[in-house]
């Protein structure tokens, strides 16, 4: 007998192994979905890493024990924690299938715990070839006749893959590391993550995105769809695992434009106020529920706390009672036998223009809803229909204000977006950026490189204003305005004309580089030398207070132009005047009417 079984047998007989929980969060919910459960040897040794330990207990034929023990270890914390949600265990096929297995010892564990058969989620890990795929097929139906809830482990790296799943038709399935790791710089993941969303639906199975460890992999897991997932970017797995959801909220937003003044309006605007069905409903009351109103389309589905949890469609129940003995094998059933499980689900404060992008990377189809919540709790139904209509309009009006050539919004757009700050009374800055010797450029390189240019500036202009509060207008021609929201306003502008000089070179002759500048003739046909293009740019933080409408402000921005533009090269001028002018008052005017 070597030394690693003598360990073995020592770990199993003295019960030393731990166990460490590392939480599955709801992307959507904000909150914890459950805990999987990883069980580790005795610490210090060389068993104590789980790889180690069930490779030790497959070879010497004390897989069954040793799961066993795992498994009391993991109930017992879970439950001495009063940890929230549900507990993932993780179960070998082999395990399962040893005839020395005891049958029924994990519900006996469960309930002498005082824990619900339906917290707890057999994980059956994809990676072991099985041999008898009936008598797995048996066994994992007897677990859910228990009432415990199946999950798929490591979907995408083992023997079986898309097989295992349509046999065992499983509530979860876990996307494998492999596929999430990267997949944002992976057209092959992307479209395979794609294709398990789609699958998912059809089968009514959650998925759950394991090993998320970069920012980029949670931002296109929630865009594809993905609400449910699990990583050390979250979370690490911990004997006493953190509770608090203030690490996902950081990783969720940080970097997002949370601004009161954006041109989209929120998705709550559309909520219809459609009641909600619980997740205890059977499929026959929701099917009157249907029937008594012919333009009920969809149904939320609910918890107690009334948190949407699936969304219930008519034409899935009519289908479904359509077929032979459809009443008689579904009546009675939840309706969360039924439902779709992954719903989009977005908050009230949730802009139209995120809403459209996440519609794009879902493909709904055009008949369906979106669930909307407030603070959590289910607050109505959006048609997608009426979404996409709305947007439609919207994306119609600002195409009649902006710009044709760089798309930006117009005059009328920009006028109403310092209106807001106003009536808000919300301070902000206003910059007018101003193109210097365009004329002579165009005159001389001709109007399409002209039209290049300034689509260059709009270009730099909002590249550098993306990841703060802003608002880029085109006034027209090679006239700019920005409004800014934060106090970065100096420091992106500089940022701006250093951006838009280093570029713009590349719509010169090498030698009018070199020189920089060329000659060319003024209005009167002499020669002068012409700079290479450079900025002009006035800036003002208004009074809120003392400035009521934005034909005031923006004549405070072009008095700072104009004293900007009173420099040989590119130039930011800060304007200290907060204040309009005082009307002039013509005395001519006033004597003529005191006679």
């Amino acid at each position: 007998m070597d030394s690693t079984q003598i360990l073995l047998d020592e770990i199993i007989a003295n019960k030393a192994v731990y166990t460490a929980f590392q939480p599955i969060y709801d992307l959507a919910k904000e909150q914890v979905l459950g805990f999987e459960a990883l069980s580790r040897g005795k610490r210090g040794s060389v068993l104590e890493q789980p790889d180690s330990l069930f490779a030790a207990a497959s070879r010497y034929d004390r897989l069954s024990e040793l799961e066993l023990l795992c498994r009391q270890r993991a109930i017992t914390q879970f439950v001495a924690q009063q940890l929230p949600g549900k507990l993932f265990l993780n179960v070998s096929p082999k395990a399962l299938l040893d005839p020395r297995h005891p049958r029924g010892e994990t519900l006996h564990l469960v309930e002498q715990a005082g824990l619900a058969a339906s917290r707890i989620v057999i994980e059956v890990t994809e990676q072991d070839k099985v041999d008898d795929g009936f008598l797995l097929l048996k066994t994992i139906a007897h677990y859910r006749q228990l009432g415990f809830t199946i999950a798929i482990d490591d979907l995408g790296a083992g023997y079986s893959g898309l097989k295992q799943w349509s046999e065992l038709c499983p509530d979860f399935v876990k996307v494998d590391r492999y596929f999430i790791d990267y997949c944002d710089q992976s057209i092959v993941k992307r479209e395979f993550l794609k294709s398990i969303i789609e699958l998912a639906k059809a089968t009514n199975t959650a998925v759950i995105a394991e090993g998320i460890e970069r920012m980029e992999e949670l931002a296109l897991l929630e865009q594809l769809g993905i609400v449910n997932a699990q990583g050390y970017l979250l979370a690490k797995p911990s004997e006493q695992p953190c509770l608090e959801m203030i690490n996902l909220a950081q990783h969720r937003h940080s970097g997002s434009k949370d601004n009161p003044f954006e041109q989209s309006i929120a998705i709550g605007w559309l909520a219809k106020d459609v009641a909600a069905i619980h997740t205890c409903t059977q499929c026959l009351d929701a099917h009157r529920h249907f029937e008594r109103d012919k333009r009920l389309m969809s149904l939320t589905v609910v918890n107690d706390a009334r948190q949407p949890v699936g969304l219930l469609h008519r034409d899935q129940l009519t289908e479904v009672f359509a077929a032979p003995y459809g009443h008689a094998l579904f009546d009675k059933k939840p309706v969360t036998e039924l439902m779709d499980k992954q719903p989009l689900i977005v908050d009230e404060q949730e802009q139209l223009d995120s809403v459209s992008q996440l519609i794009t990377e879902h493909e709904f189809d055009i008949r369906r809803h979106i669930i909307i919540t407030r603070e959590g709790r289910y607050l109505g139904l959006a048609p997608l229909r009426d979404i996409l209509k709305h947007i439609t309009d919207e994306k119609i009006r600002h195409a009649q204000h902006a710009n044709p050539l760089t798309m930006l919004p117009g005059n009328v757009a920009i006028n109403e977006a310092i209106e807001q700050r106003l009536r808000a009374m919300h301070g902000f800055s206003l910059a007018y950026i101003d193109l210097n010797h365009f004329k002579q450029f165009n005159d001389l390189y001709g109007y399409a490189s002209g039209d290049s240019v300034i689509k260059l500036l709009a270009e730099v202009t909002v590249a550098v204003c993306k990841h703060s509060h802003c608002f880029v207008g085109h006034i027209g021609g090679d006239d700019f305005m920005v409004v800014f929201d934060n106090d970065d306003a100096e420091n992106l502008c500089h940022e701006i004309i250093q951006r838009f000089e280093a570029q713009s070179k590349a719509f010169f002759t090498p030698e009018h580089v070199a020189a920089g500048g060329y000659w060319a003739s003024n209005r009167e046909g002499q020669k002068q030398f012409v700079p290479l293009l450079t900025l002009s740019i006035g800036l003002v933080s208004p009074d809120v207070e003392s400035c009521s409408n934005s034909h005031q402000v923006a004549a405070l921005a072009t008095d700072a132009k104009k004293e900007a533009k009173r420099y040989r090269n590119s130039y930011l001028f800060v304007c200290n005047r907060r204040k309009p002018s005082a009307p002039v008052v013509r005395l001519e005017a006033v004597s003529s009417l005191a006679t």
